[in-house]
């Protein structure tokens, strides 16, 4: 390849397809967020959003937590070290992403 080869050569198709980058987009600014609160706020249904944290959680972007509140399941995701890296490029779009974000952290949300 070229050195004046275009930028976008240079794009991780696994972080820079949309949905999953408003996923890291929403996680860089909450931290983490539970599975209902993505849901919602991404507007996705529950096989969509799953399919992209797993493909996410495989390229060790984020990590997946599955567990019980008494009888309700719970799932937790949370950035890595990995899917937090400073490298991924800033598009000035992306900040509006993220920006209802804080109501998807478990800690703020209302039961």
């Amino acid at each position: 390849m070229t050195s004046d080869a275009h930028p976008t050569t240079e794009l991780d198709d696994v972080v820079h397809q949309r949905t999953r980058l408003g996923i890291l987009a929403v996680l860089r600014e909450a931290g983490r967020a539970d599975f209902a609160g993505l849901k919602e706020l991404l507007k996705l249904t529950d096989g969509n959003l799953s399919r992209h944290l797993t493909v996410l959680a495989d390229a060790g972007f984020v990590n997946i937590d599955k567990h019980f509140e008494g009888k309700r399941p719970r799932t937790i995701v949370a950035l890595t070290k990995e899917g937090g890296r400073p490298s991924t490029p800033r598009l000035p779009h992306c900040e509006t992403c993220s920006t209802p974000s804080r109501n998807v952290c478990p800690s703020q949300r209302q039961s």
